[in-house]
């Protein structure tokens, strides 16, 4: 029976920053594994790659329901699975403060503007739209307010004269494939605390 740490991934779409977290797991970039995958929607694409890898991949849908009571339901699966970190990659619901207590600063979640700048939904239309010169992306712990917990690590990117929407996701969606895994370490190797807002290194 593996010792290793154990990630749960929740997942609304396509699942890239899961497939890298995946891909460097067994690259030996990671020392983890992945002990169940959860999707709130049965058409997420992620979901399908998650069965595809072998990984115990669990819906959840979501519809209809008041969000604590959803998240009753995954965090038993979470509990169940013993869990020990949880992974947001493209996960489009807020979690109830009943999340952020069953899991005390370990859930993260990627977020892909230089937070506090842009959050919610697409901020990359928001940063193009500002005219801002620099975004990025943000990992950070989740508490129940969006986007709003404590940064552990970020990536800039500029923003090109030319960039649409999509061309300027690509762009960091590259940064975010390698920070999430960075951050992923940082925090499994307890090597860090938090002193107000601010992730601290040791």
């Amino acid at each position: 029976m593996s010792s290793k740490p154990k990630l749960g991934i929740l997942l609304s779409g396509r699942g890239s920053n899961f497939m890298a977290i995946a891909d460097n797991i067994a690259a030996g970039k990671i020392d983890a594994e992945i002990a169940v995958v959860i999707s709130n929607r049965a058409a997420a694409p992620g979901i399908d790659e998650a069965r595809r890898r072998g990984f115990d991949a669990r819906v959840i849908p979501s519809k209809g329901l008041e969000r604590e009571h959803y998240d009753r339901a995954v965090v038993e699966v979470l509990k169940e699975r013993q869990v020990d970190l949880v992974c947001l990659t493209g996960y489009m619901r807020l979690i109830s403060p009943y999340f952020v207590s069953a899991f005390p600063n370990r859930v993260l979640n990627i977020h892909p503007s230089l937070l506090p700048s842009f959050p919610g939904l697409e901020a990359q239309h928001q940063a193009l739209d500002h005219g801002a010169k620099l975004t990025g992306c943000t990992v950070h712990f989740v508490d129940e307010n969006l986007d709003a917990g404590p940064i552990i690590l970020q990536a800039a990117v500029p923003i090109l004269d030319d960039d649409t929407a999509d061309t300027l996701s690509a762009r960091i969606l590259k940064e975010e494939h390698r920070i999430y895994s960075e951050a992923i370490n940082i925090i499994l190797s307890d090597r860090w605390r938090i002193d107000g807002r601010r992730v601290l290194l040791s």
